[in-house]
């Protein structure tokens, strides 16, 4: 498979975003300074990633609504929404990349805004990503010369999809991302104790966990599309 100039940057984009997001979840252990370079970062990466795909906000009042489509435009909207809640919370608590501008405002809001916005966008991105699944294998299989996954590769992959998601599972139980994500508390607890990569990996496992719910999600949403 050839990939164009434009799918490339695409890939390349949503790679990286990915792997900031991770960084972000990190905060405390990175700085504060890295965390501020790091989601202006990624704000301007999702600003060109709304850009790369402007095709998807011209075609919104076009044609019929799927529940699957439903679904997609729902999720992107909100991921808007979060990643804008995002910037404005954290453009008022910065002290750092946009401390010359002195905005006033009360600090208690924009950190629940931030805390909760944070949280949601990781979700929601991780729904998104899930929701994209299919074509991201489809590609990866083209790029590789295959026609089909073979059985061994089917087995394989859902092999690891279960052993990610178990780990996801114990993941958000251990650091109780309900809490954070219904706002049932407003600070947020850092082992610091606790490896840098480890603490990614956790949370790279609970982003495989919500992939993978969506994925299935996105398949089911698919084949009750092709029954209508």
């Amino acid at each position: 498979m050839i990939l164009t100039g434009k799918t490339k940057v695409k890939l390349v984009v949503d790679l990286v975003m990915t792997v900031l997001l991770l960084c972000q979840m990190a905060y405390m252990m990175i700085g504060e300074a890295a965390h501020e370079w790091i989601g202006t970062s990624m704000f301007v990466l999702f600003i060109l990633h709304h850009v790369l795909n402007g095709k998807w906000h011209r075609n919104l009042i076009k044609g019929r609504y799927s529940g699957l489509r439903i679904a997609q435009t729902v999720v992107g909207v909100l991921m808007l929404a979060a990643m804008i809640g995002l910037m404005l919370s954290g453009i008022m608590m910065s002290r750092y990349v946009f401390s010359f501008l002195s905005i006033e405002g009360s600090i208690s809001f924009a950190r629940t805004l931030h805390m909760l916005a944070s949280y949601w966008g990781f979700l929601l991105m991780s729904i998104h990503l899930g929701l994209h699944w299919s074509m991201i294998l489809g590609m990866a299989r083209k790029m590789r010369g295959e026609k089909k996954t073979s059985r061994a590769g089917i087995f394989l992959l859902r092999l690891a999809a279960a052993a990610i998601s178990a780990y996801g599972i114990f993941a958000f139980v251990k650091h109780d991302l309900a809490s954070y994500l219904f706002l049932k508390t407003e600070f947020v607890f850092f082992d610091m104790s606790q490896p840098l990569l480890l603490f990614l990996s956790e949370y790279a496992a609970m982003m495989g966990l919500f992939v993978c719910l969506a994925y299935y999600g996105e398949k089911l949403l698919r084949r009750l599309g092709q029954r209508k």
